[in-house]
């Protein structure tokens, strides 16, 4: 129970991490600085490391033993008026973490097959539990992220495209999308739960897509 603990919590940690990293290292090719220059592009957790997203949703999250688990790191800074194209290369470095976390889900699979071929059996249990958890998060990263609502990634993938005030204003609206995300995940399913109901939108769509995508990896 302690080992499968620490190793959801270390796979979470470094997915939500390299998440961030990407739209670092994207937005720094594409001719923004800003992430370089804050140091945003180390691996250091200590760097990335967010009280409620990276330690306390967790926590409740395996504390409530939910079907999947998520979190999140500090943004990474990008100032768009530094990238080349605009919203082209916004786009991008949105994208960005969505395909870190599918590109890890993929290399986790592939390594979890050829894991087979080790000989110690405690070490291929303990990495075979590892790799299972690290693309599982991974993937529940990527489709959690993927939702287009503000901030996530998803709301610039989709509309950052459009050039019309209503699209902008819905893209930079995160305080009223962050106030939708706690309702969505946090209040919602508590009042179900109160009423004798599931409506845990969120969580069954997590759920649901992430194990979707790992019958085609496993």
């Amino acid at each position: 129970m302690i080992l499968e603990t620490f190793l959801i919590f270390l796979s979470l940690l470094l997915a939500i991490i390299l998440h961030e990293v990407a739209h670092g290292y994207v937005a720094y090719l594409l001719g923004d600085t800003t992430a370089k220059i804050q140091g945003r592009l180390s691996l250091n957790p200590l760097k990335h490391i967010d009280m409620v997203g990276t330690i306390i949703l967790p926590l409740f999250l395996w504390l409530s033993r939910v079907p999947f688990m998520f979190g999140w790191a500090k943004p990474v800074p990008i100032n768009p008026q530094n990238l080349k194209k605009f919203p082209r290369d916004e786009i991008l470095v949105a994208s960005a973490g969505i395909i870190m976390n599918l590109g890890l889900a993929l290399l986790a699979s592939l390594v979890l097959h050829l894991s087979s071929l080790i000989i110690d059996s405690d070490f291929r249990v303990v990495l075979r539990l590892f790799l299972f958890y690290f693309m599982t998060i991974n993937i529940g990263l990527a489709v959690f992220n993927a939702i287009p609502i503000p901030p996530l990634d998803g709301s610039k993938v989709l509309f950052g495209w459009i050039d019309r005030p209503w699209a902008k204003s819905y893209l930079y609206s995160y305080k009223y999308g962050l106030i939708i995300m706690i309702v969505l995940l946090l209040i919602l399913p508590m009042i179900g739960n109160n009423l004798g109901l599931d409506l845990n939108i969120i969580g069954h769509y997590i759920a649901s897509a992430t194990q979707y995508i790992c019958s085609f990896l496993i």
